[in-house]
């Protein structure tokens, strides 16, 4: 029996305790409630991140291959004065949303797909191969920024499924047994005091009894005594 220390074996202890494991047991429901919620979340984009790795190795081949189709027939010259024509860079917004309890990060990026005329340089001087070799890139970009925002929900909830377990494994398996050993243990001290006062009570109803019937006795003889003394006059 593991009882809390320092515990009083009073009622008003008592009451508190039963007061306090309702609070434990309600507790360790909800969690237990957010652990399985969160659990099927977490198989739920592990499954989007196993389909976005698969997308973003895809989307990697692609582009390199049309990369390299691009230098076959441009040349890396015309490919790096391509490249450092473009005026726009990406821009990366950063935000958040809650997942029971669990804040993660929501990642969205303007500009990184763009149209041809948008990226800077000219049509005439260039090919459609590095037309191709830009589209696939600008798609592997955006299967990278989907990638990280996805990898990062995994980690979180990882991480908040792991506290959440620790905090129900916490309660099931030392607070709550531990509050219920100190009632049981209160429960059994108080009956024991209370058994204690009735044998103390009813030795002192006892006494007094005896005590009763003494003095009744002693008037008794005292009216006796009193009664033949007449009498004898």
């Amino acid at each position: 029996m593991a009882v809390i220390r320092g515990t009083k074996a009073t009622r008003a202890v008592l009451i508190a305790l039963r007061r306090r494991i309702k609070l434990a047991q309600t507790g360790h429901s909800l969690l237990k409630m957010k652990r399985d919620g969160l659990m099927i979340e977490f198989f739920e984009v592990l499954s989007k991140a196993k389909t976005v790795r698969k997308e973003l190795v895809d989307a990697l081949i692609k582009a390199e291959q049309r990369l390299n189709l691009a230098k076959a027939t441009e040349g890396s010259v015309a490919i790096n004065s391509a490249a450092y024509a473009l005026q726009k860079e990406p821009t990366i917004q950063l935000a958040s949303r809650n997942i029971m309890g669990v804040v993660v990060p929501k990642i969205t990026a303007d500009s990184v797909q763009k149209k041809m005329y948008e990226r800077g340089y000219g049509i005439i001087g260039t090919s459609a191969a590095i037309d191709e070799a830009a589209d696939s890139y600008e798609a592997l970009v955006d299967k990278i920024i989907l990638a990280a925002e996805v990898e990062t929900v995994l980690v979180r909830l990882v991480e908040d499924i792991e506290s959440t377990k620790r905090r129900v494994n916490a309660l099931e398996f030392k607070l709550i047994p531990d509050i219920k050993d100190t009632i049981r243990f209160i429960a059994f001290a108080l009956e024991e005091m209370d058994r204690d006062s009735i044998v103390r009570l009813k030795k002192l109803k006892g006494k007094a009894q005896k005590r009763a019937k003494a003095e009744e006795a002693q008037k008794a003889a005292a009216a006796a005594a009193e009664a033949a003394a007449k009498a004898s006059a």
